[in-house]
């Protein structure tokens, strides 16, 4: 006879981990008990054997649980009765232990069609291995209680579900049926209530067919949807919602049904149908059925599969249903009923409500697949908050990441846990949300962080936070760390892969703080978890106007004119300066002459954005990136293998000079190249201007680790040319995988180095 007690921490609450002990113990006829705390999971079982028993443990468990450690401690054998499932219990100190939201399963999804299943149809259907769960936490430990669950009083049928350990609802937090949980009906724009339940959805999806836009209340938050193929439906949806290009994502109820508008590989597919069930990006197919205005100018839709099961029934009948966000531009999305038909009125025609309230906005996630595997794009619904293990220890801490795609890293007991997308922090709503997102996070996991990091830009409403936050909570000027944008980025990826020592970092993006008060983008160092020397980095060019030039890329196509020609506009295209105007390109070359708000920039993104003006693809950009995403679409048309010229010189740090590169393309562009050759051309002359800066670093430092990161790295062709190359020259290649690569995994970063720093002293 033994008896071990088990500690078992990670992902293991909230996902039928104690029912699957439960029915462990049985079969190998142990006695004792389990329970859920606010580290994790608790075993204390005596029996004959016990080593069977901690093996299932390990190899067996619930598809959703993840164990991040597993220890045992030998007791005395006390003689217990039977094995029991006791109550949850409360810790004085909080580990990583919430699970995610995650979506509907294959055994949920066969009853909600059963007609003789007394769930049949019911849009919140859930069990242990799937539904809400991050959304509607409150506090924890994960316990009905605890949730927006706990104002519906399960029925007989219900609680006998949830109290029976060998159903697969015991303890499922959020089990609910037509007799005792959330309802769902259907609004007007007033506020008025059409019809309720069955009937709502059914009027809802009459009405979509109609062309109506409707907002629907799922997950965690709200969306806007409309028929994807009602080409005036999806025009409405822009002009209301004020967003006259960037691509909206679609939803189908089935891979099936994906197929017949979008190329869907194995990978695709089983990210699609995966638990998390992001938006993933997808190729569109030659003659899709869905509206151009979907994904214009672009060769890919954003796709989910249907995710709750509410959205299940809606997008029944449908080859897909627009499902953005529910918000106004640039704010969160509405999480309320209230919030919803307050700020959503002027762009939906209908509402279809429920009353399950949401504790915390989650977007939707999104993620693209490639030769080396899937890349999480935006990090949120179904990804937050599970947490990575940190290779260096210190105190708590939080990082405020940057101002756009903002997220937030904590950190505690060696892990670090970061927030769910935030967005762009321009209004007091978003600011609102950092806050909401903070102190939920702190709370959850009983973190107070003596240590507070944030980005190097002095004007960056994170920086102003988080300098306000030290002030409220009386931490220490030595404990306020700002750190390089760029440098940041080269943290996150040793910090998800865990790297030691120096690496040769690559970070391409659109806009940095640099140290020396230039604004960088294109940049190459020699970093470790505490410092970084900046070897390399492109030409520096102004930005006439400022931050202007990212909605007007012309500007910055003019500096570079100007840069190469002065101003002899016979040099310039012809076509170019008949879009733009002498008059508009006068007024920058006088701003670059006179310096007058032209910061000096060696940003890749602006690179990219000149290009697209000169091409002729975009001279404006009505969301971040545009012109980039044009152009890339473009370059995968063609397999061209030209190169346009370009210069490294040394001077101290090595200078790209990628005037040669410009003067090329424009000679291409007065020679009436097709746009996709020249847009194929300027991405090989990038992968190869990295390849080589890298290949001279590392020869001259013997270092032979390179890490890639930055919103540059999202575009697939340079991300993985680039890595290609680079492992064929022997050198070890890591990039962000399940973390943004974006502004949106910075704050990871940012803890990494702050870490080491505080450490260091």
């Amino acid at each position: 006879m033994q008896r071990v007690r088990i500690r078992i921490k990670g992902i293991v609450q909230g996902v039928g981990f104690r029912p699957f002990v439960y029915s462990l113990a049985e079969k190998y006829s142990l006695r004792g008990f389990c329970l859920n705390d606010s580290e994790g999971v608790l075993i204390d079982v005596e029996g004959t054997d016990i080593d069977g028993f901690i093996g299932e443990l390990k190899t067996r468990h619930p598809p959703l649980a993840r164990i991040e450690s597993l220890s045992v401690e030998n007791l005395r054998p006390v003689r217990y009765s039977g094995f029991t499932i006791k109550e949850s219990q409360t810790c004085s100190k909080s580990l990583p232990v919430i699970p995610p939201d995650t979506a509907i399963c294959q055994d949920c999804l066969r009853e909600l069609f059963t007609r003789e299943d007394r769930r049949y149809l019911y849009p919140f259907i859930n069990c242990t291995n799937c539904g809400p769960r991050y959304s509607i936490i409150e506090e924890v430990p994960y316990d009905r209680c605890n949730t927006t669950m706990r104002t519906f009083q399960m029925c007989k049928d219900c609680l006998e579900e949830y109290t029976n350990p060998a159903d697969r609802r015991f303890h499922a937090q959020p089990n609910a049926c037509w007799q005792c949980g959330p309802r769902v009906w259907l609004t007007d724009r007033e506020g008025n209530t059409l019809c309720e339940d069955r009937d709502a959805l059914q009027m809802a999806q009459t009405l979509l067919k109609e062309g109506a836009i409707v907002a629907v209340k799922g997950l965690g938050g709200f969306h806007l949807s409309c028929d994807a193929e009602n080409h005036q439906a999806v025009r409405l949806l822009r002009q209301r919602k004020r967003r006259p290009t960037k691509p909206l994502a679609v939803m189908s109820c089935s891979i099936e049904m994906i197929k017949r508008y979008a190329m869907v590989n194995d990978t695709e597919e089983r990210l699609l149908a995966s638990p998390e069930s992001p938006i993933v990006l997808l190729r569109k197919l030659p003659r899709s059925s869905l509206s151009a205005l979907v994904a214009p100018d672009i060769d890919m839709f954003g796709v989910m599969l249907a995710y709750t099961p509410l959205h299940r029934l809606l997008t029944e009948g449908f080859t897909a249903l627009v499902m953005t966000s529910g918000n106004l531009t640039d704010e969160p999305i509405a999480i309320s009923n209230e919030e919803a038909l307050n700020g959503l009125s002027a762009i939906a025609d209908y509402f279809l409500l429920h009353n399950r309230p949401i504790h915390t906005r989650v977007d939707d996630s999104i993620v693209r697949t490639g030769k080396r595997g899937s890349l999480v794009i935006r990090r949120a619904r179904g990804y937050t908050p599970r947490v990575v293990r940190m290779t260096v220890k210190g105190p708590e801490l939080v990082a405020f990441g940057a101002e756009k795609k903002q997220s937030i890293t904590l950190v505690t007991s060696g892990y670090a846990i970061m927030s769910q997308h935030i967005g762009e922090l321009s209004t007091l709503k978003t600011l609102e949300f950092l806050r909401e997102s903070l102190e939920k996070l702190k709370r959850l996991f009983s973190i107070e962080p003596t240590v507070v990091v944030h980005d190097m830009h002095p004007d960056y409403l994170t920086t102003r936070f988080a300098k306000e936050y030290a002030r409220e909570h009386a931490i220490e000027q030595e404990n306020i760390i700002a750190i390089q944008h760029h440098h940041a980025h080269i943290g996150s990826v040793m910090a998800e892969w865990g790297l030691e020592g120096e690496v040769v970092g690559v970070s391409f993006d659109g806009t940095g703080y640099g140290t020396d008060g230039c604004v960088w983008g294109g940049e190459f160092m020699v970093a470790t978890r505490r410092e970084f020397t900046r070897e390399a980095h492109l030409l520096y060019i102004p930005m006439p106007g400022g931050e202007k030039v990212v909605q007007e890329p012309w500007r910055m196509a003019v500096s570079y004119l100007h840069a190469l020609y002065g101003t002899g506009f016979d040099c310039y295209p012809e076509e170019f300066v008949r879009r733009v105007g002498e008059r508009g390109i006068n007024a920058m070359i006088k701003l670059i002459e006179r310096r007058i708000n032209s910061p000096l920039t060696s940003s890749a993104g602006r690179l990219f954005d000149a290009v697209a003006s000169l091409t002729g693809l975009r001279d404006t950009a009505s969301f971040e990136a545009e012109p980039a995403m044009i152009l890339n679409s473009l370059a995968e048309r063609t397999r061209d293998r030209g190169v346009y010229p370009f210069q490294i010189r040394e001077n101290g740090t090595m200078e790209v000079d990628t005037l040669p590169m410009v003067d090329a393309i424009v000679e291409d562009v007065k020679r009436g190249v097709p746009p996709e050759t020249v847009a194929r051309r300027f991405h090989n002359t990038i992968v190869l201007m990295i390849v080589d800066v890298v290949d001279i670093l590392c020869e001259r430092t013997g270092i032979r680790d390179v890490a890639l990161s930055g919103g540059v790295f999202q575009n697939m062709l340079v991300l993985e040319e680039v890595t290609e190359r680079l492992e064929r020259m022997g050198l070890g290649v890591y990039h962000n995988r399940a973390f943004p690569v974006n502004d949106g995994g910075l704050s990871l970063g940012q803890a990494l180095i702050g870490l080491e720093r505080v450490k260091k002293g």
